[in-house]
């Protein structure tokens, strides 16, 4: 391979005073849990006006708040939940842990989102939920699902990890009626280290979710009145103090992002072999939290020694989720009555793409113009080589 210089990026996570300044203001307030102090609230209410959403939940981290959502919808033993199979293992571990059976479905060979029709055909009368996953920040056709949703009776629940800012037909996450999950893990696109929130259309769910995460007591219990089973899922106050900082320069760095994406992407598609993720055309805010491609055909062991060749020349580049049913976790608890081969039968596109699919961290894409075309040139020398 030929030996270019390495592309400039940006580390992450990025902060500047105004995280220093949220963790003193979160220090001096004399309270550092939620209960007493005003971070958690008011963040809260930032990230659901930023989103369009009537009612935020700031939880622990992204996993939790799958949890919690699937719980206040109703989901525990004896249910189902539909997920993608191509998706980070929290979309159906969430589900696993509460003793539901997550069915995982196909997905769209281009966007690597759920395929609806497979949704469908995987509705149940034990279905409690259908779980889309915006994958790297590209919304799932939620049109057609939100349809779906309504045929069946079935709620959705939007796993948002990738997706903060993001928005279908000019509409926020929070307008589209569903529940909707988000995680602040330190890759994210804003960040605490750890982190998640929920957002919910109504009051009443979130009053749920509420008791539910702060073991089952009211806002201003002070006798232990539990009035449901819930744990601790509560986020702590610097924590949210460092995201009110982060949210505060989100739609500038996706804005940078969808800027740079418009130039690396005709670039990757131009390297012979090699495929980017597309969007749907009606998600017009993608939030870009990867740069994913494919490699048709490149094989797994390839497509691996591929990724470690990019990282060698500089780029934080990394092999994509492996299908959850070809994991051993996702096979402990909550796994359907199915072989890895039917599965695998159902599923042919996740097949493919867990195995010649390689993502950038976003990052990337928050580097100047000119890196785009040195990302672009390293990765056609990567492929080349391989």
């Amino acid at each position: 391979m030929n030996v270019r210089q390495a592309p400039e990026f940006p580390q992450w996570p990025q902060y500047d005073e105004k995280e220093r300044e949220g963790l003193i203001r979160a220090l001096e307030q004399g309270q550092w849990w939620r209960m007493g102090g005003s971070e958690v609230d008011t963040f809260e209410r930032e990230f659901a006006a930023f989103h369009g959403a009537p009612h935020a939940l700031a939880v622990t981290n992204g996993t939790h708040a799958l949890e919690l959502a699937l719980q206040c919808m109703g989901v525990g033993p004896g249910t189902e939940v539909v997920v993608p199979a191509f998706t980070f293992i929290s979309s159906s571990q969430a589900a696993q842990r509460l003793g539901a059976v997550a069915v995982p479905v196909d997905v769209d060979p281009h966007t690597y989102n759920i395929d609806v029709a497979a949704a469908a055909a995987a509705v149940t009368p034990r279905t409690r939920a259908i779980m889309p996953v915006h994958m790297a920040g590209f919304l799932a056709d939620m049109d057609a699902l939100a349809k779906l949703s309504a045929d069946t009776g079935v709620p959705l629940l939007q796993d948002a990890a990738h997706a903060h800012g993001a928005r279908w037909r000019g509409k926020r996450i929070g307008e589209l009626g569903t529940v909707a999950a988000f995680s602040f893990q330190n890759g994210k696109l804003m960040t605490a280290g750890e982190g998640g929130a929920v957002l919910f259309p109504d009051t009443e769910t979130h009053e749920t979710a509420f008791l539910r995460h702060s073991c089952g007591r009211p806002r201003t219990d002070r006798r232990y009145l539990h009035r449901i089973a819930g744990t601790n899922l509560r986020l702590n106050e610097f924590s949210a103090a460092v995201l009110r900082a982060q949210l505060g320069r989100l739609e500038e760095q996706i804005t940078t992002r969808q800027k740079r994406w418009a130039v690396l992407s005709p670039l990757l598609g131009a390297i012979d072999g090699v495929v980017p993720q597309r969007a749907d055309e009606r998600t017009d805010f993608p939030s870009h939290y990867m740069a994913m491609f494919r490699v048709p055909g490149i094989g797994e062991a390839d497509r691996n020694a591929l990724v470690d060749r990019l990282v060698a020349a500089g780029l934080p580049a990394f092999a994509a989720f492996r299908a959850i049913h070809r994991t051993d976790a996702f096979w402990e608890i909550g796994a359907p009555d199915e072989t890895v081969e039917q599965i695998a039968e159902r599923c042919p596109h996740t097949e493919a793409i867990s195995q010649d699919c390689v993502w950038l961290h976003h990052r990337v894409l928050l580097a100047g113009e000119q890196d785009m075309h040195r990302t672009a040139e390293i990765v056609a020398d990567a492929v080349a080589a391989v």
